[in-house]
Order: C-alpha cells, then structure tokens, then sequence
C-alpha cells in the first residue's frame, strides 16, 4: 500500500536529508548516496570487525566493516568501494568478494538501503585503523566465539550494531 501524499523535505545536509510523507518521517542518505557492508572472514574462521565511535550513540559501536559507496563524489559500485573500506578500515585486502544482496537496516524510519558482500581470503596488508580521523580498532574474532564477544562488549558499555545478529546465527533462536 503506497502512501500518495507528495514527500517534502524537511532538511537537508551533505549526507543525509529528513523527509516528511504524510504521518511518516524519515530519513534518507542525500543524493542516492548507499552503502557497503563487509562480512570478512579469514581462513581461520575469524571475523573481521571493526569498533568505533560514534556520535548519534554517544559511545563506541561494534560493527562489521562498511562504508559509502562514491562517498568522495566518485563513481563506484558496491563491491569496489567494499574492497577499499575493507582494507582502509581493518587493513585486510580480500582475493574474493561476493555479493550477497541489499538489505534495509531500519526500514521504519531509514529508507537507506546497504549491500552486504563477502570477503575471503583474507591478506593483512596494513594496519587499517580508517581514513580521515575515523580511529578505527580492528578485532579478529574466531566465529565460535562471537557470542561472548560480544557480551563483553556489551559489558564494556559498547553499543552492538543489528547486523552482528547474523553472526549469532541459531543460537538467538535456541538461546544457547
């Protein structure tokens, strides 16, 4: 059921833009702008994840790897700017990247759309850490015990992002 009353925008920065359509409002990413989200995980079943702070939550968050793609104004696809983001972010340069669809974070109140894509065949080729004063730290994390990571984590005060939930995998379902 589509909304037919016209979309007005409310505000509009660099990068993100409010919008108002009929009782709704959300938020998009200004100018089309999407993202990349990395699942990087090494020949030793490690995952690839990144912490750092962030202003909208006030404290660190424990994420997966992910940038915007053309955030400089380039044109680029997905999987180009998920190789960049993943070697500028964790310093893992990945032989392979395969595209695993798009997907919606909070489709309620953000209409930003990311494409998951997964790397493999991991090289270390540089200490990663972000561009930009992003202060970046990078956690290798064997899968088996992503769980307790991120309890830890929690326990440290840091925020968890949503998408770690597909790491949890069965267990959020069983609750072991």
């Amino acid at each position: 059921m589509a909304i037919e009353e016209p979309e007005q925008t409310v505000w509009q920065g660099k990068f993100i833009t409010a919008k108002v359509k009929g009782k709704w409002e959300y938020v998009s990413r200004a100018r089309g702008i999407k993202a990349a989200v990395i699942l990087a995980i090494d020949d030793e079943q490690h995952v690839i994840l990144v912490e750092q702070f962030r202003v909208p939550l006030g404290r660190a968050c424990i994420e997966l790897p992910a940038g915007l793609i053309g955030d400089n104004g380039e044109s680029e696809n997905a999987t180009d700017a998920a190789v960049r983001e993943l070697e500028e972010e964790t310093g893992y340069r990945a032989a392979r990247m395969d595209t695993l669809g798009e997907y919606y974070s909070s489709p309620g109140m953000v209409s930003e759309s990311f494409t998951l894509l997964r790397a493999s065949s991991l090289t270390k080729v540089g200490p990663g850490g972000g561009v930009d004063g992003e202060d970046i730290t990078v956690h290798r994390v064997p899968i088996t015990g992503i769980g307790q990571f991120i309890a830890e984590s929690r326990a440290r005060g840091l925020g968890i992002d949503v998408r770690l939930l597909m790491l949890l995998g069965p267990a959020i379902m069983t609750g072991e």
